[in-house]
């Protein structure tokens, strides 16, 4: 019998009125991005793996938004990039940080083989999507992830930060896509984090210094507004 923490959830996610105030002040819209091109806009899916997914329902939870999100963006001509983390010789760092038998865990914790074989059973992949790895929280960290280079040669302006965990990876990849002059939209409903206040803590965080915070459907309707 399954328990509540087995069945699939979504963030009570929230930004606060306050903080929408504050940039309708500062440049009369709630909104930096009001218009998306398709062509030059990368949904960006970090970490969803089973070995993330399979144990947090807000992971499973967001599932079938980044699906949306993807075949929206894929039909409109833009490009759909899947991030998993790398397996790579043993950190030093990460080992007297986390303890060794913690760092060995998180060090694996991508799976073997092709990127694309490594994502969560369920995840609409695509041939002509991007499938990376990253040796470092961000997807956007200089020479840790070749994403930032594979999509410079698609001229892509702007990014949707999609996957988990909100409040690590996604944060990281969100506040260093905006230092390289990216566009930036984190996706409220296809973040997950472990609980809701860390969750919201991300959002806010974004809206108020590094890009926009929208949901699913708000970010399906631009793309098919166009550019």
């Amino acid at each position: 019998m399954s328990t509540p923490h087995d069945v699939p959830r979504q963030h009570d996610w929230r930004i606060e009125e306050s903080e929408y105030a504050r940039h309708e002040a500062r440049r009369g819209r709630r909104f930096a991005f009001e218009r998306v091109a398709p062509a030059r806009t990368a949904l960006v899916v970090v970490d969803m793996v089973p070995f993330f997914v399979s144990s947090n329902p807000y992971c499973r939870g967001i599932v079938p938004n980044v699906g949306l999100l993807a075949e929206a963006l894929r039909a409109a001509g833009g490009t759909v990039a899947w991030v998993v983390p790398a397996a790579g010789p043993p950190d030093p760092w990460a080992e007297e940080f986390y303890g060794p038998v913690t760092a060995e865990t998180y060090r694996t914790a991508g799976g073997v083989g092709p990127p694309a074989g490594r994502l969560w059973p369920g995840l609409p992949r695509h041939d002509d999507d991007l499938f990376v790895e990253k040796s470092a929280s961000s997807a956007f960290f200089p020479g840790r992830c070749p994403l930032p280079e594979l999509l410079a040669r698609r001229a892509v302006d702007t990014v949707l930060i999609t996957g988990t965990v909100t409040n690590v990876c996604c944060e990281s990849s969100a506040r260093d896509a905006a230092t390289l002059g990216l566009r930036v939209i984190m996706v409220a409903d296809a973040n997950a984090a472990r609980r809701d206040r860390d969750h919201n803590a991300t959002l806010h965080t974004v809206y108020r210094s590094f890009g926009d915070v929208r949901p699913t459907a708000d970010v399906v309707e631009l793309i098919g507004r166009g550019g």
